[in-house]
């Protein structure tokens, strides 16, 4: 979709309100120009012997009328631009976090948090200024000065070729300006989100890299991303600096004031024109290249918000999780993958994987690193669709169960814990909002953090980020919290302890004795010592199930199971 149509879009549920404020702005700016009707009237008439006293009065209230009138309707025009602005940005807002509810969440893997955050914002408050002000603006600029020339040319039609003689200059510098600005636009809002993304990883990962004494290198990224915008952008710029120049000294005061005197001094010493409509004339090319300027900016600002409304779009446009038409209900909780295979980007990484998770089972799935355990894990609360075959819950494709009624089956807890900027209690329960007080407090007992939780000077009020920073082992305590709390009959885990420090490792393993008890659970097993005493073990290499067994029976064999373990063994010896 162009860029046009996006912005057509994005904005259309307060079109018709941009409209009403620019049809109000118009005739404002119709209004803003008695004034200067007025006073080729007022100087005639005092040059007019005897001066017509009465005639004088009814100009100058009409000459006042007339700015009241003009800042009443302007005032109105924005006041109806703002609050259509403010409608819209909590319209797309929603729209957006409606529409990222539904998005598959290993969209979210591939996509940085800083150009989400460019988008779901900054773009957003892009489109203040060509919401709110633009439209008002462009379309007194457009007004005012047809209006002026219109007057003119019923004044004399020399008297309007005099007022815009520098104008075509003026529109000529901007045209050479405007070559190719929209590619230049687009290049530069993807370095400036190249910067962002550059910018929010080092500082996300600021406390690894200076740990392992890799900051300058880590810093590298960013400075360079620094450095391509500010190159990008200097090169832009500094050529159109003097040329903006040159265009605003074409249709500044002095000059357009300077011709329009001498040629109002020429027309009225030749009796084409009174000394009045000489004066409105001055007075008018000055203000028509004053009313005009906006027109320069708003080109500009055009750019800048199709750029950002076409962002908006096309994450609007972002593929749902498809949902079913029909949707059925699983008869049971046990887990079938039944040929399945994912491919990403065309390169397939699974081929073929069947196995079978009774229901309340525990299930592990072992492997070197790249097998596909945590793509195959994934699939299962569908972060991503098969590409082939299927994953039944109680005899029932996950594609037909609703997408609600598959997170309240299926339930997970990764190693990349993710809480939330609110109080300890609403990061907990997060799946079950509501949850009552001591049902949230049992599940922190089980998940062994609500000692840790009451210690704190506004206990389950505390603010995560703000009244407590919580250690990686405490925090995977709140997601376990979390899990125990939604009680959903499959859990996928994603092995919690796999980088706990050796305090909160005991701690971790008890409350996942409890949250595992009873329910099917798929675990992504990296130390093997953890999984021992699995129903199952599925061992995966290279996108396909090699074995399956118990720990002993895998033992037995003499496999690639065996040979894990014993290189295991090895390294904790």
């Amino acid at each position: 979709m162009s860029h046009d149509r996006s912005l057509n879009q994005v904005r259309r549920p307060v079109a018709g309100r941009i409209r009403l404020a620019c049809v109000l702005s118009a005739l404002g700016a119709l209004a803003g120009l008695a004034p200067f009707v007025g006073l080729v009237e007022l100087t005639d008439a005092l040059l007019a012997t005897p001066v017509d006293r009465d005639r004088v009065a009814v100009v100058a209230v009409l000459i006042v009328g007339g700015l009241v009138l003009r800042g009443g309707l302007m005032s109105a025009a924005l006041t109806i631009t703002h609050i259509a602005d403010v409608r819209l940005q909590a319209i797309l807002r929603r729209r957006m976090i409606a529409h990222l509810g539904r998005v598959p969440l290993g969209w979210f893997a591939r996509n940085s948090s800083g150009r989400l955050r460019k988008t779901a914002m900054g773009d957003v408050d892009a489109l203040h200024q060509l919401v709110a002000h633009q439209a008002v603006e462009v379309t007194a600029a457009a007004v005012t000065p047809l209006g002026a020339l219109a007057y003119l040319v019923i004044l004399d039609w020399r008297l309007a070729l005099l007022a815009i003689a520098t104008i075509p200059l003026y529109i000529a510098a901007y045209a050479w300006m405007e070559r190719g600005s929209n590619e230049v636009i687009r290049k530069l809002d993807e370095s400036n989100a190249r910067l962002g993304s550059a910018l929010v990883e080092f500082i996300s990962g600021i406390a690894v890299v200076k740990a392992f004494g890799r900051a300058r290198k880590a810093h590298a990224a960013y400075r360079q991303a620094a450095t391509e915008y500010t190159d990008f952008f200097a090169a832009w710029v500094q050529p159109m600096n003097r040329i903006e120049a040159l265009a605003g000294l074409l249709v500044s005061a002095p000059v357009v004031g300077l011709i329009a005197v001498a040629g109002g001094a020429w027309f009225v010493s030749q009796g084409w024109v009174s000394a009045g409509e000489a004066v409105a004339c001055v007075l008018l090319a000055c203000v028509i290249p004053v009313a005009i300027e906006p027109l320069g900016f708003a080109a500009m600002n055009q750019r800048g918000a199709k750029a950002a409304a076409q962002r908006i779009h096309e994450l609007l446009q972002v593929p749902a999780l498809p949902a079913p038409k029909s949707p059925q209900r699983p008869s049971g909780h046990g887990v079938e993958y039944r040929s399945v295979r994912f491919a990403y980007d065309g390169h397939e990484v699974l081929h073929g994987v069947s196995f079978t998770c009774e229901p309340g089972s525990v299930t592990a799935l072992v492997g070197p690193s790249g097998s596909g355990k945590s793509t195959l894990a994934t699939l299962l609360p569908r972060f991503h669709d098969v590409t082939g075959g299927a994953i039944h819950i109680g005899g029932v494709d996950i594609r037909d169960i609703d997408p609600a009624e598959l997170y309240r089956l299926v339930g997970f807890v990764l190693q990349d814990v993710q809480l939330l900027g609110g109080s300890i209690r609403d990061n907990v329960a997060l799946g079950r909002p509501q949850a009552t007080d001591s049902e949230i407090a049992d599940a922190c007992r089980a998940a062994m953090i609500h000692d840790r939780i009451t210690a704190l000077p506004r206990g389950y009020d505390s603010v995560v980020g703000q009244d407590v920073r919580l250690s990686g082992g405490e925090a995977q305590r709140i997601s376990i919290a979390r899990a125990l709390l939604a009680d959903t009959p499959i859990l996928v885990l994603d092995e919690a302890t796999a980088f706990a420090d050796p305090e909160s490792e005991a701690a971790i393993q008890d409350a996942l004795s409890r949250l595992v008890g009873g329910r099917t659970v798929l675990v992504i097993a990296h130390r093997l010592a953890t999984i021992t005493s699995a129903d199952q073990i599925v061992v995966l290499d290279r996108g396909q199930v090699v074995e399956t067994g118990t720990h002993t029976e895998l033992l037995a064999v003499r496999g690639q199971y065996a040979r894990m373990w014993d290189a295991h063994e090895g390294v904790a010896a």
